[in-house]
């Protein structure tokens, strides 16, 4: 995994994108414009992708269950369907949310497998480094109940003061300058999804700002 932009190819269910034959060619839209590495979710978008672009990929599966807060990669079904289709480095839930026993196995299970870290506080990148995994995301800040409020930048700083392993930047960077930013602050990538690859989200962006105007 180079230094650089990872974008985030992502389409769910309800969204009006969602296709694995449509990702694809998101990931190499992507690549097109320079990104170093594609983050994907689900094993047909992950082979679809695969199939277009040579990048090293960063797969999840987002999987609802019953009286289980975590939905990326929550579960070892997921994590094997992930091993499976073959990814460069797998992302989990990794914050205090998930079950800790889950967490610690997944190097002594999977030692060759790269894993990266989703979280949302300082506490639970520290702790997810000692378990063994691979990369640190801040892909969760502000999306957690123990993360409300906190600033993404703050906890991405405090991070790479604190870990050893490389810090990625992921979670409303969703701006060049934020991520150049990210990159100066000596994050070692950076995850931008939405604002390059759902148009309904750019859109109301804009609506949203003109609409001021009306």
């Amino acid at each position: 995994m180079k230094r650089g932009l990872i974008v985030s190819c992502q389409a769910l269910e309800n969204e009006p994108l969602h296709s694995s034959f449509i990702m694809s060619k998101m990931a190499l839209a992507a690549k097109q414009g320079g990104a170093v590495g594609i983050r994907a979710n689900s094993a047909e978008d992950i082979k679809a992708i695969k199939e277009e672009v040579d990048l090293p990929i960063i797969g999840i599966v987002k999987k609802d269950y019953d009286n289980m807060i975590p939905y990326i990669t929550p579960t070892m079904k997921e994590i094997k369907e992930l091993i499976e289709v073959g990814v460069d480095v797998i992302a989990v839930d990794a914050t205090i949310n998930q079950d800790v026993n889950f967490l610690k196995s997944l190097k002594e299970l999977y030692p060759n497998q790269k894993f990266m870290a989703d979280i949302s506080t300082v506490e639970e990148g520290v702790r997810a480094e000692k378990f063994g995994f691979d990369y640190i995301g801040t892909t969760l800040v502000g999306y957690t109940k123990q993360s409300k409020g906190l600033n993404n930048f703050d906890v991405l700083i405090e991070l790479i003061e604190k870990c050893n392993k490389p810090v990625i930047a992921e979670g409303n960077f969703d701006t060049p300058e934020k991520t150049r930013r990210a990159i100066e602050c000596g994050s070692y990538a950076v995850v931008v999804g939405s604002i390059i690859t759902r148009p309904q989200i750019i859109t109301q962006r804009f609506t949203d700002e003109l609409n001021k105007a009306l």
